[in-house]
Parts: structure tokens; C-alpha cells; sequence
């Protein structure tokens, strides 16, 4: 496995997205231990894509416009929901001092479809993984699946660090009522603009 591979997965990890700025919301919101659980969610929502891009089920995508275009407002739908629900005292940025079996179990499936509705992220691993795999490879289905293996990992934890981080400074965010009124407004913005980002975004 190339020093290639590590740096540009890291790259494209470490850069914010949709599942980052879940995360992080998460974690400023309901703490730590949901924040772990939205790390994971995001990192499961990455397997769907992996297996249509091995599948071949990606190359539909990039080839057809109306699978692209009814996938892609679908997750531009979802990611406006999302900015409607931060803004909400009630919404996915309600501050809670116990985050129960119920609520992690929520933050994980939202975390999951945050990731699944993106059809980017099929048309990415479509163009990514292939470059790392030689012609000459012997098992390139099994080279392929443990690249992908590799950038989950790397995501779970790359994603679990934000996840903890934005926990850790929670107690500082929450005594503050205005801080938090921008707290939703800023993710509000920031769902928004991924929307948007999305919404125009080519195959």
C-alpha cells in the first residue's frame, strides 16, 4: 500500500463535509459518546458506496443523468432538512445532559443516511480506488476491498477526533445561550451551503 494512497485519503478525510460537520455538531450538542456514534454512522454510510463502486453500480451513476440527478437532489433534500433541524430548539442540536440508547441509536442512523445520500461519494471511490490498483494485480476485487478498509478505518478515526474535540470545549458552548443560538445557526449555514455545493455539482 503506497504513501500515495495514506496521504490523499487522509486528505480527503480530514476535509470538511457533510459527514464532518455532522459530527462535530454532534459532539458540541450531545457530547461524546454520540459523537463516537455519528463518527461510526458516517463510516458505515461509506460501505454502500464502496460496494456499488466495486459493483459497478457507481459507473451507473456517472453515466446516466437522471440516476445522478434523482440521487443527488434526494441528499440536497436531506441536507436541508438538516439545516431546518439545527435551527430548531427541539431540532438534532438540542443540548442534552444524557444522551440515552434511544437518542445514539437516532444520531447513528441520521449519521448513516447523512452518508449513504451522497452521490458523490459512489462517483469518488468509482475514480479513487481504481488508481491504486494495478493491471497486473492478481485479486484486485481483494486489493480493492482492503483500501477501502483502510479509509474507513482512517475515517472512524479521523471522525471520532473531531467528534471528541467538539465534546471536550461542550461545557464551554453550552453556558452560553447565545453562543449556542449560533451554534445552530452556524450548522444551519453550513448544511446549507453543503446542499447548495451539492445541488451544483456535475457527474
Amino acid at each position: 500500500m503506497g504513501i500515495e494512497f495514506l496521504i490523499t485519503s487522509f486528505i480527503i478525510v480530514v476535509s470538511p463535509g457533510t459527514g464532518v460537520v455532522y459530527t462535530l455538531a454532534t459532539g458540541l450538542s450531545r457530547g461524546a459518546k454520540a459523537s463516537v456514534a455519528a463518527a461510526y454512522g458516517c463510516t458505515i454510510g461509506i460501505i454502500p458506496h464502496m460496494a456499488a463502486a466495486i459493483g459497478g453500480l457507481a459507473a451507473i451513476l456517472h453515466t446516466s443523468a437522471l440516476a445522478f440527478q434523482t440521487f443527488k437532489y434526494v441528499g440536497v433534500a436531506y441536507l436541508l432538512y438538516m439545516a431546518w433541524n439545527a435551527l430548531r430548539e427541539k431540532g438534532s442540536l438540542n443540548v442534552e445532559n444524557e444522551t440515552g440508547e434511544r437518542s445514539t441509536a437516532q444520531v447513528t442512523i441520521t449519521a448513516i443516511l447523512i452518508n449513504i445520500l451522497n452521490p458523490k461519494l459512489s462517483i469518488f471511490f468509482l475514480a479513487f480506488l481504481p488508481q491504486f490498483v494495478s493491471v497486473t494485480e492478481p485479486h484486485p476485487l481483494v486489493r480493492m476491498l482492503g483500501l477501502s478498509a483502510v479509509f474507513m478505518l482512517m475515517t472512524v478515526v479521523v471522525f471520532v477526533g473531531y467528534g471528541l474535540f467538539a465534546a471536550s470545549v461542550r461545557d464551554q458552548v453550552i453556558s452560553r445561550p447565545g453562543v449556542l443560538t449560533w451554534m445552530r445557526r452556524t450548522f444551519a449555514g453550513a448544511f446549507v451551503a453543503l446542499g447548495v455545493k451539492l445541488a451544483l455539482a456535475d457527474r
